[in-house]
């Protein structure tokens, strides 16, 4: 059972092999028949590797375009990184013509400022738009990345970007008017850094990417809660009162 567990890619026959190397005088369907007993899925089952937990082992970072339209008709697009192991987001920038050469020194911008958050990672996500030119796939190898491009339009390969676009317009943009760049830029940087710093993620054990505070072990016994208002007041955070 130890051999199977730490060998996940191991058949009944593969462990016969070693316990034989380790002296052992056992048939190899002794062997098929302990794992069936322990409910031990084959090894081709066992071995499986799904999309995220690749992801995972890659210490991945996704990026993708959210497109906002304004009340003028004009439609901006917000470029973002998302580090997938850790949730944390970085925003990028907002562009009305998001061109090749734009995408590429947002790119440049994004080791720049956030290299540090970027050391382990391995691996970049995106889709096949046609602002990735090979020119922003090259920033990426020279770091060390490789570019993990996904499927034709199939968003859910890009599940982590796509979730954080979701959050984004249900929690802020479908709640308000757009009216010009300048506010759209406001808007979501003040977004960005409440999703990193206060907004609960259930898969981090409902605490943020990089949180500003620790969490009281209990509240206090008179606790007051003080709600603090961002991005013009559609979101709120709170705080124990000291």
């Amino acid at each position: 059972m130890r051999l199977a567990a730490e060998n996940p890619t191991w058949g009944h026959r593969r462990i016969h092999g070693e316990l034989v190397g380790l002296g052992h005088t056992i048939a190899s369907s002794t062997v098929w028949q302990i794992l069936k007993n322990h409910r031990v899925d084959p090894a081709a089952e066992r071995s499986t590797v799904t999309w995220t937990e690749f992801l995972f082992s890659q210490a991945a970072v996704a990026t993708d375009f959210s497109t906002v339209d304004t009340a003028t008709l004009r439609r901006d697009y917000v470029l973002f990184f998302i580090q997938i192991e850790t949730r944390h987001v970085f925003y990028a920038g907002v562009t009305a013509n998001p061109t090749g050469a734009w995408s590429t020194q947002a790119a440049r911008n994004l080791f720049l400022r956030h290299a540090e958050h970027l050391n382990s990672a391995r691996a970049l996500v995106r889709d096949r738009g046609s602002q990735f030119v090979d020119t922003f796939d090259e920033i990426f190898r020279t770091e060390g990345l490789k570019i993990l491009k996904t499927p034709v339009r199939t968003p859910v390969a890009n599940a982590f970007a796509e979730r954080w676009i979701g959050s984004i317009r249900r929690e802020l943009l479908d709640r308000t008017i757009i009216w010009n760049h300048r506010q759209l830029e406001r808007l979501v940087t003040g977004n960005v850094e409440h999703y990193n710093q206060h907004r609960p993620h259930r898969a981090l054990q409902q605490r943020p990417p990089t949180p500003t505070s620790d969490t009281p072990p209990t509240p206090p016994a008179t606790a007051t809660a003080l709600r603090t208002a961002r991005c013009d007041g559609l979101v709120n955070e709170y705080r124990n009162a000291a």
